[in-house]
Formats: C-alpha cells, structure tokens, sequence
C-alpha cells in the first residue's frame, strides 16, 4: 500500500516583519475605536486609553509568539499552520488578558470593571473573530500570490523558451561563413550561442540570477551580433557603477537589447548605436536602453518581449519597481528603475 503524498504547504505571512505587525495593530486599534463609538458606551477618554493601550502590547506579544512560531508552523500542510495560528493567538489572548486583569487587582488600578472570567471570555470571543477573518484574509492573499507566481513562472518559461527564428538563422550563417575564413571567431561564436541557448531553454533550476551574469549574457549577444552586423553595430556602455551581485531575474535585459538591434539598427543601412547605461539615484538602480528611430518605422512586433519584462519585474520588485519606455530626442528608450533593496526571494 502507498503511501498518501503529504499535503503542501501553505505560505504564511511572515509576522517578523513590519506589514503584518502593522496589520495586527491596525484591526486591534480600529476594534476598540469602534467599541468607544458604538452607543450608550459608558467609557470615556481614560477607558479608551487603557483599552488601545491593551491592544496594542496584546498586537506585540501575539507577532512575537507566531514570529518565532513561525518556522515549525510552515513544516505543515494544507491549512494545518493557519488553524495554529489561530489557536496560539488564542493561547497568548487568553493568557496576556488572565495576567492583565490580575494585575488590575493586585495593584487596585480598577481599570477593568468586568470580572477575571467575563473580562478573559470577552476577549477570547472577540479575537476569535477578528483572528479568522485575518487569517481567512491572509489565506486568500497567499492563494492568490501562488496563483500569481505560477502565472509569472509561466511566462518567465515561455520567454526562456523562445528564441527568434530568424537570430537563431542568421547566427547559424555566420557561424558557418567563419568556419573556413576565422574558425577561432566560429568558435567563440558557438560558445556565446550556447550560453544564450543555456539561459533560455532553462538549463538552470532557478529564474533567479545576478545582474552580473545577466550583462555577461548580453555581451554574448551582443558579440554575436557584432560579427554578423559588423561596424554598423556600435555600442556606448556606461554600466561601470552597477552592482555586478545584484539580484536580477534570468534574461530580464537580453529580450530588451535584442528589440534595441532588431528594431533601431537592423532597419538602418548606415547602422546605429545602442547605448546601455546605469546609474543610482531617487534611492534606485536605474538602467537604461535606447537605440535610434529609423526614418521608416519597423516591421511591427507582438511586444511581448516589453510586456513580460515589465510583468516579471513587477512580480520580483512589487510596486517600488518601473519599466519605462518611449521616444526621446529621436532615439526609443527603456528604464528600469528597481529598488536598492530588493525583496528577498524564498526558495522553493
């Protein structure tokens, strides 16, 4: 007999950090304020004091408790960790509320005017409810961020796995013109086309790279491409005070580089220039693409190579992060402006 596959696992906010703290501050700040305000509420200011006082080092011990709770209560499945969850807060809840009134008494400050019992089943009745409404909220913020990462998956692995007919083409061509005239230039040239082929068809378990690597990749095509372009392909790079171990997305500049010479200089008899640039500032890293107009616009493409990059650096940076794209001083330009501290990746 087999045995049953065990459940996945469901994420679970991480109560170290400020947003969930904050979230838990809120709602307890916001229940009071509404208790203060509902009708024929004998409390005054002082009532209303003790009681956000309350809650708030209540909010405090609970993120402690499920802070370091937290790495046991992800070895669960299904929603085993969310039902902990609430049963902790439940635990802390009914402890921190047995201690507080007990203090009340021993020290005669009656701030609480209900008895030890009712005072503790008052509270347990309400942060049961207001605990499952935030962890329903939390379990289907978590869905929908996995069903948002899978989409994300997808499309990186849909970008991987495509690569232009025609560079694929036209590389193979150059490669074989070379073989009798420079065979060491066909030989660096099958080993830049390796590395392009590696990085798209995925041949590494993780999308997740370095800028370094992700600019050495660039150079590869951009070597290629050189070869078969010759001098009508000139590159101006200022990329000297980029952070080479910057935590970038696999083949984030590479579809935008290759749009710069398929669309700016291909089209163009006399050739181009593309220029790459990088530089900090607004408390960002910001990198930079463009490439000259043709007089006569391009064969028109699906845009897909712009869409994914935004959609995917949106993914990895959240909404501190933009991909902006336009005419400028008749060149087409691309920025990326990406957080210095970017968020941390967890591994699958």
């Amino acid at each position: 007999m087999s045995a049953r596959p065990p459940r996945p696992a469901t994420p679970l906010p991480d109560f170290c950090r400020l947003p969930a703290v904050a979230a838990l501050l809120a709602v307890g700040a916001l229940t009071v304020t509404l208790m203060w305000l509902a009708p024929d509420n004998p409390r005054g200011w002082r009532g209303y004091s003790v009681g956000m006082l309350f809650v708030s080092w209540l909010s405090v011990l609970i993120a402690l408790a499920l802070c370091y709770a937290r790495p046991w209560l992800q070895r669960l499945g299904g929603w085993m960790p969310y039902a902990c969850v609430w049963l902790l807060m439940m635990l802390v809840v009914a402890a921190a509320s047995a201690v507080a009134r007990w203090m009340d008494l021993a020290l005669r400050l009656e701030l609480v005017r209900a008895a030890p019992a009712a005072f503790v089943r008052d509270n347990l009745l309400i942060a049961a409810l207001l605990g499952a409404a935030m962890l329903r909220y939390f379990y289907v913020l978590a869905q929908w961020q996995a069903r948002l990462a899978a989409v994300a998956h997808a499309q990186v692995d849909a970008l991987q796995a495509r690569i232009r007919p025609h560079f694929l083409f036209n590389s193979m061509n150059t490669v074989a013109a070379l073989v009798r005239v420079d065979p060491a230039a066909a030989e660096r040239t099958i080993e830049d086309l390796c590395e392009l082929f590696r990085a798209a068809l995925g041949a590494t378990d993780t999308h997740e790279g370095t800028l370094g690597e992700e600019l050495a990749l660039v150079e590869r095509y951009l070597a290629i491409e050189q070869l078969r372009l010759g001098e009508r392909l000139r590159v101006h790079r200022e990329l000297d005070a980029l952070p080479p171990d910057y935590p970038l997305p696999r083949l984030l500049l590479q579809p935008l580089v290759e749009n710069a010479v398929r669309h700016g200089i291909q089209p163009l008899r006399e050739g181009g220039e593309v220029r790459l640039r990088g530089w900090y500032g607004e408390r960002a890293l910001h990198i930079e693409i463009d490439n000259p107009l043709p007089p006569a616009p391009a064969a028109p493409g699906h845009g897909h190579g712009l869409t994914n990059v935004r959609q995917r650096v949106a993914y990895r940076y959240g909404t501190r992060a933009v991909v902006e794209s336009g005419q400028r001083g008749g060149r087409f330009v691309v920025t990326l402006r990406l957080p210095l501290d970017p968020p941390r990746v967890e591994a699958a």
